[in-house]
């Protein structure tokens, strides 16, 4: 279905949902099933350790994300822009992490969204300064889990996921060009 150069989803679909660390990434992979409803299908971490050097935990989370893509060859891809509030140095390493999943994700399907923080926190809540422990609440409300994912950083994967799957329809508007 087409409405204005915008292509609306119209079967299941596996999402993949990336919350950026270098320390600590995020993942969280949901089905959008074709009545629009949105099913966990897993989420965790993908860990490196802060003794090694940059490069070497850059390559782990490569290998990480390739594991998850080829267990859950997901059709798109959505991950969380960065933001630094306050010392912009931290960030850093943050940042070439995300250059790393930007590009073995876009290598894998090319189809890749990325949504601000506000955005995602707007779409599941209404609200877009919305709290951590709000998000948390409505991501286990959403998917029907018994129980708050966690760490955090996959329970923000899984918001990110969601989000794509409540704003799919409007994919053009929030692809990595």
């Amino acid at each position: 279905l087409k409405y204005k150069g915008i292509t609306f989803t119209e079967k299941a679909m596996i999402i993949l949902g990336l919350d950026p660390g270098l320390a600590t990434m995020g993942f969280g992979v949901v089905e959008k099933l074709k009545n629009d409803d949105t099913v966990a299908l897993d989420y965790g971490v993908v860990n490196t350790p802060k003794n090694e050097s940059l490069p070497v935990r850059l390559a782990m989370l490569e290998e990480g994300i390739n594991r998850i893509l080829e267990k859950y060859k997901p059709e798109e891809i959505a991950v969380e822009e960065l933001f630094f509030s306050k010392n912009i140095t931290t960030g850093i390493p943050v940042a070439h992490a995300r250059g790393v999943m930007l590009l073995t994700c876009i290598k894998y399907c090319g189809r890749l969204y990325e949504y601000t923080p506000n955005q995602i926190k707007q779409s599941l809540t209404g609200y877009g300064k919305a709290d951590k422990v709000q998000m948390m609440h409505v991501v286990t409300s959403l998917l029907h889990l018994n129980k708050i994912p966690r760490p955090d950083d996959a329970a923000d994967a899984l918001a990110v996921a969601l989000c794509h799957a409540h704003t799919s329809r409007f994919g053009k508007l929030f692809g990595i060009k």
